[in-house]
């Protein structure tokens, strides 16, 4: 228990060193200690969390360049610890809506102990009958990205054929499955043996490959969905957007959740087939799950059965301790994580 002014305590953390450009470094990070008072400041109205689990994102690559994007996240602070979504137990709190022993997921820092200034944007795990690293994924953001940018920008309808990139990911995994649950018909591509069989063995996707031994996207594409595609999740950009865009059907839909393939490019590639949005009208559309939070509940509602039922399945790919952080996190752009990336930091 913190006493009057404060309990003082070992503080280890992840610290953003400076800017990246091209492809980033492990030793654009380091790991430090420090130490904290385990105590919030007189009148915060924050929260005092121990953090347990930190998930490694890719959105989390942009933030290491300088951002001035209106409605989006903010860059990392060189010199301060990295911060993203993570699951933490509350240690003290300003808030009404948190109390002390409280188990939420949101953003936070990368590092054991912190103080979280807007608890508004976190949400109090209620149901802890499933992993609590999930909150990181499945039942976090990554998931609520997989549900708003599925159901509500792709607007599906049964017996449509669906492609999905990078679909052995965080976000991947999660709309071949829901695909499949309202009645599609599902081809992911990623970039292992491994993890095509993953998405044809595990996640029932009906048809997978690997881009990696592809040498005409455009043929592969027309291999597994010979009709053509109704909905495409992006998730890569580049290239394979390029292809898909020659094989998307009349009214087609593509919601684009991220592009893995440019962010550590100097200069992005450009695509080429964008006519075909017009001969084809297509509707394609970004879209940040910030905008859709406001339908966790209902997620939730449609999820957590289907988790009970073991009709979805989720894999998780887990680095442990503040050491194996900087790794698991650039390991993401190479594609060595197989599933969800998380970094377990307490033995909780």
């Amino acid at each position: 228990m913190a006493s009057e002014d404060g309990e003082v305590v070992r503080n280890k953390q992840v610290i953003f060193r400076d800017f990246v450009s091209g492809f980033p470094k492990e030793t654009d990070m380091e790991v430090r200690e420090s130490t904290t008072k385990l105590r919030l400041p007189e009148g915060s109205s924050g929260l005092l969390v121990k953090n347990l689990y930190l998930s490694c994102d890719p959105y989390m690559r942009n933030r290491m360049e300088k951002l001035d994007v209106p409605g989006y996240v903010d860059s990392f602070k060189p010199g301060s610890p990295i911060t993203g979504y993570g699951v933490a137990r509350v240690l003290e709190s300003g808030h009404p809506n948190f109390k002390k022993g409280d188990l939420l997921w949101g953003f936070t820092g990368w590092e054991e102990y912190s103080i979280i200034t807007a608890p508004e944007t976190c949400f109090k795990i209620e149901h802890t009958d499933v992993p609590l690293s999930y909150y990181t994924g499945l039942l976090g953001m990554p998931g609520m990205t997989a549900y708003a940018g599925f159901f509500e920008v792709c607007s599906p309808k049964k017996g449509e054929t669906v492609f999905i990139s990078a679909a052995s990911g965080a976000v991947g995994q999660l709309v071949g499955q829901f695909a499949k649950l309202f009645g599609c018909y599902v081809v992911g591509s990623a970039g292992s043996k491994e993890k095509v069989d993953l998405l044809k063995n595990k996640f029932r996707f009906d048809d997978a490959f690997n881009y990696k031994e592809e040498p005409d996207l455009d043929a592969a594409l027309k291999r597994c969905l010979p009709e053509g595609i109704d909905i495409y999740f992006e998730n890569v950009g580049g290239k394979m957007l390029d292809a898909v865009l020659l094989n998307m059907k009349l009214h087609g839909r593509i919601a684009v959740c991220g592009m893995i393939s440019q962010y550590n490019l100097e200069q992005p590639e450009g695509v080429h087939n964008l006519m075909n949005l017009v001969l084809k009208r297509i509707r394609m559309e970004g879209f940040l799950v910030f905008d859709y939070y406001h339908l966790y509940p209902k997620f939730l509602e449609m999820v957590l059965p289907q988790i009970k039922e073991g009709k979805i399945v989720y894999v998780e790919d887990t680095a442990k301790g503040f050491e194996s952080a900087p790794a698991a996190l650039i390991g993401l752009f190479s594609g060595r994580n197989v599933g969800k990336q998380v970094v377990a930091v307490s033995h909780e």
